[in-house]
């Protein structure tokens, strides 16, 4: 006979673990999202080399030469390669009037401006390394070498953003460039612009006249305006001014050396307006001789360079219907700049036939 004790009871069903169906779920989930993201991704970016937004001339669909009108911190990628030039002009907005149609016209030398505002060394020299791999034994390069140029940090860093990713030689960094959302923006312009027959290009030799602009500010002959531009700087160099050694002209030098020895190397120091220029006998001015100094001594490892010195006393600087403000002349000046390159590439001029 069995009693109560050894009557043995029905097992209690197992408690099932909360959530136990949810975790597959959520890994397919999770994985669908992963997948998702990388095939848009990769989708996006086919589609953006097909369409190639700023003309690098990278594997693309649209066969369409040059950009849209814009800025020339993009314009300048399609510029820099185009086979239609064999010199540049590189610097910012203290080189940006000089005209590579009056060039081209006085020394026969196809000129493209790339000149792009507000860009320092690290910038121009991106740039001139550019130009440089796109035509490889160029005719002629006009640098402008101003104070930015005499910075202590040697990242050369820019003072503005900058699309060295643009310009840059491999994959990886121009891809990543690719993924922003103004790049995107400017994929989707790009088609639009490329199936209208007659939609304006940017131009292709990249002059920029700034005048009408800085017309738009105001009349440059206003006593006020002319004061401001006429203030003296102070007699110490600006904080972060280099000495005595250049980081700039270090680089310089590097890149002198890797040009042809055909090609000929001019280097601007731009007009300043007689008022603002250093105190002679100061700091500020001692300094600022010494950077142009390591900038002469950085041209000097390339056979055919020239400096034109426009940072001095010339009886023009003094004339202050001449400029806009301390460093920004107008085309008077400008015609007169052009005259002594066209005269240094004249003197510079290889004897014997170009290859």
């Amino acid at each position: 006979m069995r009693t109560a004790d050894s009557v043995i009871a029905p097992a209690a069903p197992e408690p099932v673990a909360e959530g136990r169906g949810a975790a597959p779920a959520w890994r397919r989930f999770c994985v669908l999202l992963v997948g998702g993201t990388v095939a848009l991704l990769a989708g996006y970016l086919a589609l953006a080399l097909a369409v190639d937004p700023y003309d690098t001339g990278r594997p693309r669909l649209l066969n369409r030469e040059g950009v849209r009108p814009q800025g020339p911190r993009t314009a300048s990628a399609s510029r820099g390669r185009d086979p239609a030039f064999t010199a540049a002009i590189i610097g910012n907005s203290h080189i940006q009037l000089i005209t590579p149609e009056r060039l081209r016209a006085q020394t026969g030398i196809p000129f493209v401006q790339l000149a792009v505002p507000a860009t320092g060394p690290g910038e121009q020299l991106t740039l001139a390394a550019y130009f440089l791999r796109h035509h490889p034994n160029p005719q002629a390069l006009v640098l402008a070498p101003d104070a930015f140029w005499c910075g202590d940090d040697p990242a050369l860093p820019p003072s503005k953003p900058f699309p060295f990713w643009l310009l840059a030689s491999d994959w990886p960094d121009y891809l990543r460039g690719l993924v922003q959302s103004r790049v995107a923006a400017e994929v989707v312009t790009r088609i639009r612009w490329s199936l209208r027959p007659n939609a304006r290009r940017a131009r292709p030799d990249g002059y920029w006249d700034y005048e009408p602009d800085y017309l738009r500010q105001g009349d440059p002959s206003d006593p006020a305006r002319v004061a401001a531009r006429g203030r003296r700087p102070p007699a110490e160099p600006d904080p972060g001014f280099a000495g005595p050694a250049f980081p700039a002209a270090e680089r310089l030098r590097a890149f002198a050396a890797g040009l042809p020895p055909e090609t000929a190397l001019i280097a601007v120091f731009p007009p300043i307006y007689a008022p603002a220029q250093p105190i002679p006998g100061t700091p500020r001015a001692a300094a600022a001789a010494a950077c142009r100094a390591a900038i002469r001594t950085a041209l000097a490892v390339h056979p055919r360079h020239r400096v034109i010195d426009w940072s001095g006393d010339r009886p023009q600087l003094a004339d202050p219907a001449a400029f806009f403000d301390p460093t920004h002349y107008r085309q008077p000046i400008a015609r007169q700049v052009e005259a002594e390159i066209v005269a240094a590439l004249g003197a510079l001029r290889p004897e014997g036939p170009r290859e």
